[in-house]
């Protein structure tokens, strides 16, 4: 009896700290929401369905971990043999559930949110929209994913930022730009992650903080505020000529257009570890475009009221 009451003992202690190992182990991080997740340990089964996010991802170390991603998580290559699952906003639930994972890591617009957590499946919704945002995710999913140095890759992010900034001439400082993200038209603003890096090339945003990050505009606003120079996708810039008044602003008047590739524009748009590359993409295109100071008179004051 005595050796049955030591041996259950022995049992009961080995369960609670097995028990106590597992909850120190637990993954949890608390998103965009405002909802704390917390999973049993580190993911090694993850769906992304936000470009953003699986690009993260695979700059923490661990793009092996993914077992399926979005129809326009395309980057690195390695993600393009992964199972797609559609959209971001409406993606393919069963597809989801079929490949069994750990966690599904989304944006907060996302729409499926609710109903894959009431099939079980675990959900980190984040959505950066500005630089502090791409940092407060990393660092997120970096806790997520135990990863020790995220610190470290989003100041070599950052670094990259100010590099591109400090290869802007003096003289070229001041363009007053629209950056158009996709038609609509849809535009960064200053606040947001384009914006800032904007901002931190020495341009002038024609579109203020006050409007929002990713605003839609109408076209006359455009016309109006007469950016100096235009920055804007292939797949945008079809027809541009042929809007209403376009052809009056002096970026037009001026070719000051610049007019990234899928490829570039894909990188500019996304808020993620390429920030650096984009910042390099505008500050080229600054270098070649933008107006010298004397030439542009008048600077932000000249955009319209809104």
């Amino acid at each position: 009896m005595m050796l049955f009451a030591k041996n259950f003992s022995a049992n009961v202690l080995l369960s609670l700290t097995l028990l106590g190992a597992s909850a120190l182990h637990a993954a949890q991080v608390t998103d965009d929401r405002g909802v704390t997740v917390t999973l049993p340990g580190v993911p090694q089964r993850i769906v992304s369905i936000l470009p953003s996010l699986t690009e993260t991802v695979c700059e923490l170390g661990y793009c092996a971990r993914l077992v399926g991603v979005d129809r326009y998580s395309n980057y690195p290559a390695s993600v393009q043999k992964l199972p797609q699952v559609g959209g971001g906003l409406d993606p393919n639930v069963e597809a989801i559930v079929a490949l069994r994972p750990d966690v599904v890591l989304m944006a907060k617009s996302s729409r499926v949110g609710e109903r894959l957590e009431a099939l079980g499946i675990k959900v980190v919704a984040l959505e950066p929209k500005s630089h502090a945002d791409v940092q407060r995710v990393m660092m997120k999913l970096g806790q997520l994913l135990e990863v020790a140095d995220a610190q470290r890759i989003w100041r070599a992010i950052d670094a990259g930022v100010s590099a591109a900034a400090q290869s802007i001439p003096p003289h070229l400082r001041g363009a007053r730009v629209y950056f158009e993200v996709n038609p609509g038209p849809y535009a960064a603003g200053e606040s947001s992650f384009i914006g800032e890096t904007l901002t931190r090339l020495g341009a002038k945003n024609i579109v203020p903080a006050k409007l929002g990050p990713f605003p839609k505009l109408n076209p006359e606003y455009i016309v109006r505020a007469n950016p100096d120079v235009i920055m804007i996708g292939q797949r945008s810039a079809d027809g541009l000529e042929q809007r209403p008044g376009w052809q009056s602003t002096r970026a037009l008047r001026e070719r000051r257009l610049c007019v990234f590739p899928t490829e570039d524009a894909n990188v500019l748009v996304r808020p993620g570890p390429r920030m650096a590359e984009g910042a390099r993409l505008m500050a080229k295109c600054l270098e070649t475009k933008a107006p010298t100071l004397a030439a542009s008179p008048g600077g932000a004051d000249k955009a319209p009221k809104s």
